[in-house]
């Protein structure tokens, strides 16, 4: 019968000292103590008894990295030892863990690639590559890009090989056990990453050991407030939550042990992430929370899962709409288990989850259970693999490389990596599974049988009864899709009722092959526009050498793609402009004083006289009298640090110095900054000028009545709100309203933060 071992550890190898996640014992700093530590790891598992590539790897690892140290203080051998150590608890082959201890070294050591291949192999060298470009990111200003390109090349290296991907995610585990010993903004910068691509990748590979322990350690840097708060609260009642799971569990192995059937029974903490993202999305404290402990029963065979549920459900009362059977419809990711939540004798609901022994691997190791090498005791590999079938979902995305830019991928992806999006499983005629998001319609079913059965799409029939094609697909539904040749394809409408990132691509794919002509002329027609209202001339920005700078940018091959893309909406025309002048400006510099500034900021008022012939209230180094307007991306008000910058036709715009269009100005254009500041008379007076901010706050009943009651009192006028909540319940509000001067803002700003609930404040430029 099952052990009753209640709250395992999640996170192996490592301590949890007042929820923090140390590398203890102190003896795992030593090297030698941490390779027999991984030899250990390996011989539990692997079954040839050879280690010799291991400790050649290590050997050379260790004299390779010598002398070099980490943040922490610590020998630099460390962190290839653990990345290694990880790899050997998700049971992987002697290659992967020998690309692991060696896959910094190419890049920070003397080692050549043609050294690796010699000594191990070309499939570790392949391996190693394939981790160290990974790591190399090429230069651009535009952060966006940087993780667009970089998530390109993960994708292509998981194409090749998955073993790539499963180093990478054991890289940043260590490197997230070890962010202490970095600077804050690049513990915030780490965590933010981590969350939204490390721990949804681990996820959609089904490696929730790995997933786990990211999401925590990303939330415990992201924001600590809240982590230790969290810590704090279920250590207080720790004591009483651990004696209700052993109650459970006694009460489980007692009725399993009288109906004949072998389980092991476990109590498992819920991770910090998971209660924390619950308390969010159920706006509950969480003494509202019963659930944060979970038992899970581990059976031999799927006939004893459901053995066990039925058992389970006679001797607890199941509560209604919470029973999944991810066995018979499993999760993309390969998952699979009986969830379902009851309520106990003493009316505190809790959940059991009932798999096997082999669900339970998946579970842990996900795809890695999956795509190992199975190796036989002479060290030879079965590579009867079934990659295809595994990771479908992977060639989808390698579709979307080959047809989206950069901003239009990212965006795709992290809504495919999307966590907190629950599926909804129905039917195709012939009894087909299909898993889709949760809201998906009919147009979303239609696009994952086929693109041509979505563009010929006229219709749908679900359980035989004709429905509106926003109709929300229910579990168990089974649809019929009807289709006609004489169909004119998709309507720019369903982008705004689909839901699958599958579908909505598809649709964007038709519109951009079927109306490319169109929207080459329309992209056309809208550079030369803005060139015109900028007084720049079109033919001088698209000379052959400077087109080529921006295709290569945003990821085209030619030069009418980017016209399609501007024509259909994918990219802003000032974004292609201002890009093609700066290749312009650095062929055509010119040394430029401060004399020959201001004669242009003169040339360019008289030019814009009609602006403002008021008295700007501004003081401009050198000129007086200014005629100036007010840039509407930050919205100066007196009092605050101001800047002038000479435009092309349109004289002088006054900026916030810390205004996101400043501060991200190129070096060419920086010549046109002119010192700027208010005069006294205009701060002392009580003039009108427009703000804006951004409130986040927790999303409840009252918050944007509470926050126009601010306004009201203060007799202050809004001239725009707009409103997002989150699929984490957090309330983004963009606001723009009349105020005198900074003063005046400031104390408005101090009046909103004491409204409950009220998380940051900013003010928004740019």
């Amino acid at each position: 019968m099952g052990e009753k071992t209640v709250l395992e550890n999640p996170y192996s190898g490592l301590e949890i000292v007042d929820g923090q996640t140390v590398m203890a014992p102190e003896d795992y700093q030593d090297p030698k103590i941490l390779y027999d530590k991984l030899i250990k790891r390996v011989r539990k598992y692997h079954p040839s008894d050879d280690i010799s590539m291991i400790e050649k790897a290590f050997d050379i690892a260790y004299h390779a990295h010598e002398g070099q140290c980490r943040k922490s203080g610590e020998p630099y051998i460390i962190h290839p030892l653990w990345v290694g150590i990880i790899l050997a608890e998700l049971e992987l082959d002697k290659e992967t863990i020998v690309a692991g201890i060696l896959h910094d070294v190419v890049e920070d050591t003397v080692l050549t690639d043609e050294q690796i291949t010699e000594i191990f192999g070309k499939e570790v060298a392949l391996l190693v590559d394939g981790v160290t470009k990974l790591g190399k990111l090429s230069y651009s200003s535009d952060k966006l890009e940087v993780q667009a390109e970089n998530l390109r090349k993960m994708f292509l290296a998981m194409a090749k090989d998955i073993r790539v991907i499963l180093i990478k995610l054991a890289d940043r585990l260590h490197n997230m056990r070890t962010l202490q010993f970095m600077r804050e903004e690049k513990q915030m910068e780490k965590a933010k990453e981590t969350l939204d691509i490390y721990a949804p990748l681990a996820q959609r590979l089904g490696i929730s050991k790995l997933k786990t322990e990211l999401d925590d350690l990303a939330l415990k840097y992201s924001n600590p407030e809240v982590y230790y708060d969290l810590v704090k609260q279920i250590n207080s009642r720790k004591s009483e939550r651990e004696e209700f799971v052993q109650q459970i569990v006694t009460e489980v192995s007692a009725h399993m042990e009288n109906a004949n059937i072998k389980a092991e029974i476990k109590g498992r903490v819920k991770h910090f992430f998971s209660i924390y993202k619950k308390m969010v999305n159920q706006d509950k404290t969480i003494d509202q929370i019963y659930d944060l402990f979970a038992v899970r029963i581990i059976v031999d065979s799927v006939k004893d899962c459901y053995a066990a549920l039925g058992v389970i459900h006679e001797m607890y009362t199941p509560v209604p709409g919470r029973f999944k059977d991810y066995i018979a419809m499993p999760k993309p990711n390969m998952y699979q288990s009986l969830h379902t939540t009851l309520m106990s004798s003493v009316g505190q609901p809790f959940e059991i989850q009932i798999r096997t022994t082999e669900m339970n691997k998946t579970a842990e190791y996900g795809i890695a259970a999956h795509w190992k090498y199975k190796e036989s005791g002479d060290g030879k590999k079965d590579v009867s693999m079934q990659e295809e079938e595994k990771l479908s979902w992977l060639r989808q995305i390698l579709e979307w490389q080959q047809n989206s830019d950069n901003r239009e991928f990212l965006s795709l992806l992290k809504g495919d990596l999307d966590l907190f999006t629950d599926d909804v499983y129905c039917f195709t005629p012939n009894g087909d599974v299909k898993n889709l998001p949760n809201g998906s319609t009919p147009v979303d079913f239609a696009y994952s049988i086929h693109s041509a059965v979505g563009n010929k799409m006229v219709g749908a029939r679900v359980n035989g009864k004709l429905v509106n094609i926003d109709y929300k697909i229910q579990n168990g539904d089974r649809i019929e899709i009807m289709t006609s040749q004489n169909s004119k394809g998709p309507s720019r409408d369903w982008l705004n009722i689909v839901k699958s990132t599958q579908a909505r691509n598809k649709i964007n794919q038709w519109f951009k092959k079927e109306l490319k002509e169109e929207n080459i002329i329309r992209g056309k027609e809208l550079l030369q526009a803005y060139c015109k209202t900028k007084a720049l001339v079109y033919s001088d920005l698209t000379k052959p050498k400077y087109m080529q700078v921006v295709q290569t940018k945003y990821g085209f091959k030619e030069w009418e793609g980017i016209l399609a893309t501007v024509g259909h909406g994918g990219l802003k025309e000032g974004q292609v402009i201002n890009r093609l002048l700066e290749e312009y400006t650095k062929d055509h510099k010119e040394e430029i004083t401060d004399e020959t500034i201001i004669e242009r900021v003169k040339e360019a008022t008289k030019r814009t006289a009609q602006v403002t012939k008021s008295k700007s209230g501004i003081v401009v180094k050198g000129i007086d009298d200014m005629a100036v307007r007010f840039s509407r991306c930050c919205n100066p008000v007196p009092g605050d640090e101001i800047v002038g910058f000479v435009t092309r036709g349109r004289g002088m715009s006054i900026h916030r110095t810390d205004c996101v269009n400043i501060i991200n100005l190129s070096e060419a254009e920086r010549i046109r900054l002119i010192n700027a500041e208010w005069e006294a008379s205009v701060v002392e007076e009580r003039g009108q000028y427009t703000a804006s901010i951004k409130i986040y706050a927790h999303n409840r009943q009252g918050l944007l009545m509470d926050v126009s009651k601010v306004f009201t009192e203060n007799k202050l006028d809004i001239t725009s709100i707009n409103t997002h909540t989150s699929k984490q319940e957090v309330a983004s509000l963009d606001l723009s309203f009349v105020v005198t001067g900074r003063d005046q803002l400031a104390h408005v700003i101090e009046k909103l933060r004491q409204i409950q609930g009220v998380l940051d404040i900013e003010r928004t430029t740019g």
